[in-house]
């Protein structure tokens, strides 16, 4: 009677599959389906995520005060944390975004500005520098463990990269000595960056349980 009746499911799976490829176990396909949906539906929300770090980040730009060629922006607070919570891959992804929207016009970065020639301009080595400070704060943050000491080492390291792509684009802009360079374009920030990295630290280890059990609902 059991194998009757998998004679008959497989019976009615038949005519469904290609011409000339046999039937399958039942079992065997549909986990195959099974978890190419799983699949499919975790890289959507990963997606989901990428973008609302972007736009996170957009909003974040529009929080600014002007104080030279280099404004003070809550948007590094997004950059580390999408490196933190989103990890390299999408991290990366989520500020590609980012420059990508801004690229084309669209008025995301800081004072409402956009398009392709706010690159070249003094803050253009920064807004790259977002890329790879995302990319390597998850690169760090995925190898931490959920331990304090290398998520405070992540956003330490991201942050220098934001400066290290940044002041040297700034005094090549501006063509300024390396002094007035550094004084208009890090020292400003010091303070602002370290409380922002603070924050990205305790947001992420309070968000990241959330977020793992989201992710593994299904």
């Amino acid at each position: 009677m059991e194998g009757r009746g998998k004679e008959e499911i497989i019976f009615t799976l038949t005519p469904c599959l290609p011409a000339g490829r046999q039937p399958s176990p039942v079992n065997g396909e549909g986990k195959y389906f099974l978890e190419r949906n799983i699949m499919s539906i975790e890289k959507l929300r990963w997606m989901v995520l990428a973008s609302l770090m972007a736009a996170l980040t957009a909003v974040g730009a529009y929080i600014h005060v002007p104080i030279g060629p280099v404004p003070i922006v809550l948007s590094t607070l997004f950059v580390l944390l999408a490196g933190l919570l989103l990890g390299s891959r999408w991290g990366l992804t989520s500020m590609g975004l980012y420059l990508l929207v801004g690229a084309i016009g669209i008025p995301v970065f800081a004072g409402g500005k956009g398009g392709f020639a706010h690159f070249f301009g003094p803050t253009g080595g920064y807004l790259f520098g977002y890329v790879l400070a995302s990319w390597i704060t998850g690169f760090i943050s995925e190898r931490a463990r959920g331990l304090l000491i290398l998520d405070i080492f992540a956003v330490l390291v991201g942050s220098l990269a934001i400066y290290g792509l940044g002041v040297p684009w700034l005094k090549m802009v501006t063509q300024l000595s390396w002094s007035k360079t550094l004084m208009v374009g890090v020292v400003p920030f010091l303070i602002g960056d370290a409380v922002k990295a603070s924050v990205a630290i305790i947001l992420a280890r309070a968000i990241r349980p959330v977020l793992k059990r989201q992710l593994q609902s299904f």
